[in-house]
């Protein structure tokens, strides 16, 4: 297994902003520490950021959020990507859509994406179903994803488990099963 870590949409907006999560902030400890696991291993670190231009499909739905050039659409402080670490901008739901993160995770030999992040079901999601049929080994980190709601949250975890194949664990089992151990 060769991995990397998606560290998505921990931005501004979706952590401090008009649509976060109430429990973003929860899971940046955890997704700090699985960052710097991930370094110590040399796995690749991939930042997955919500940028959109004024005319996005997306902002008919949700108003305007994560504009270019706004500083909601920063990665929050506590997350900052390290030296070798990359980040894909996206205007859609899905990491995968137009950033050329497939291509970048293939350069990279990586055939397992470990996701974490916001909002388990809507960019998480909609990243693990394009994963699927980019043919990835989909792992979700139970304890390192969050949503609008607990509902929203097992819904989507539930269902990357049963329809797209996913592993879902927490970030102990992750550090232990994909990362080599602490």
């Amino acid at each position: 297994m060769k991995p990397a870590l998606l560290i998505i949409d921990m931005i501004e907006e979706f952590v401090h902003g008009r649509l976060r999560s109430p429990s973003a902030e929860a899971i940046i400890p955890t997704i700090r520490m699985l960052a710097e696991n991930a370094r110590r291993h040399g796995i690749p670190v991939i930042y997955l950021i919500d940028n959109h231009l004024p005319f996005d499909r997306e902002l008919s739905i949700w108003g305007p959020h994560a504009l270019t050039h706004g500083e909601e659409s920063g990665i929050v402080r506590e997350l900052q990507p390290g030296e070798m670490d990359l980040v894909l901008q996206k205007r859609s739901y899905s990491g995968f859509r137009d950033t050329g993160l497939a291509n970048v995770l293939r350069d990279l030999g990586v055939n397992t994406v470990v996701l974490t992040g916001i909002h388990t079901h809507i960019c998480v999601l909609h990243t693990a179903i394009d994963a699927f049929y980019e043919r990835f080994n989909i792992i979700v980190v139970s304890d390192a994803v969050a949503a609008f709601s607990e509902s929203d949250h097992m819904y989507a975890l539930e269902y990357m488990r049963k329809v797209l194949g996913a592993k879902v664990l927490n970030s102990a089992e992750v550090v232990e099963t994909v990362m080599g151990g602490r």
